[in-house]
């Protein structure tokens, strides 16, 4: 037996409309979805407490902007968040080679992460649509583990899992198991993905767009324990369902050794990278997330 009885009804009501949508967006032409739910979300998103938020953090992060210049670029965030929502069903179709709607730069840092006879990781942040720059980089030949957080609706984590999966390698659930699994597919020479742009209350305080953020140490320390490469990799939105994906070269945990502490230094660099490409296009990140404690 499962607990799927037991679950509530909003639950339930919440997976029939998602599935409908899903549907609905995997039927249409790519550029049609993308532009559907940009439309749709447009609309809904500053009538949720997330626009207030999102709001807070865009002033504490761009002190120097207008109140007009802010609210341009809450509108263009719920665009981004939109078209992301609308281009999951469509995947396969968006990194189609064939279809040129993705783009990768720096295929040579992904051939030595393939052939170096390394384990290695791969680290980027909630910028554009997320999801395509795990699933680029196993099509460029390199499979990928991906952490996840399942969502709160179990109806609906089927549907996740399966465009995930199109990473080629294991889904890891966020925690002691996931880690653990994670500890063994890097002896075994695999390759980890991982968001690391978000609050993590365990974590320690790294400097991001000037005050202290929580971050989780998780890709410094594998890297230090295994001496392996940490590739960044970035994804910008160049059009509705395209985009330009580009692997930075590795940051190689050895030059850093001799450092008070490794790990902090490691993930500043990271937290520099992750805010240069925000600051480049500040629409395409999730805003609507409680980086930095209030």
């Amino acid at each position: 037996m499962t607990d799927t009885p037991t679950l509530p009804f909003r639950y339930r009501l919440e997976a029939f409309f998602v599935n409908g949508l899903w549907r609905l967006f995997a039927a249409l032409p790519v550029d049609t979805a993308s532009n559907i739910g940009a439309a749709l979300i447009t609309r809904i998103g500053p009538m949720l407490k997330q626009h207030r938020l999102a709001r807070r953090n865009l002033e504490k992060a761009f002190p120097e902007k207008t109140p007009e210049q802010i609210g341009a670029i809450l509108h263009d965030m719920w665009d981004n968040l939109g078209r992301s929502a609308a281009e999951m069903p469509s995947m396969d179709r968006i990194l189609d080679p064939a279809s040129g709607r993705v783009t990768v730069t720096g295929q040579e840092h992904l051939d030595m992460l393939r052939d170096d006879g390394l384990p290695g990781i791969m680290v980027s942040g909630h910028l554009a649509n997320w999801e395509i720059s795990p699933l680029a980089v196993a099509r460029q030949g390199v499979p990928l583990h991906l952490f996840f957080r399942a969502p709160n609706n179990p109806l609906i984590a089927p549907l996740y899992d399966k465009i995930r999966a199109l990473a080629k390698g294991e889904l890891l659930p966020k925690g002691r198991d996931g880690a653990r699994r994670a500890l063994k597919l890097l002896k075994d020479g695999g390759h980890l993905g991982m968001l690391v742009d978000q609050k993590m209350n365990d974590g320690i305080p790294v400097p991001f767009f000037g005050r202290p953020a929580m971050t989780a140490p998780a890709a410094a320390a594998l890297a230090l324990r295994f001496k392996c490469p940490i590739v960044p990799t970035q994804v910008v939105r160049t059009g509705p369902g395209r985009f330009a994906v580009t692997v930075h070269a590795p940051l190689k945990p050895d030059d850093l050794l001799g450092s008070h502490d490794s790990q902090l230094e490691i993930m500043t660099r990271i937290n520099t990278l992750l805010e240069d490409w925000i600051r480049q296009n500040p629409a395409q990140w999730l805003w609507v997330h409680r980086r930095w404690p209030d």
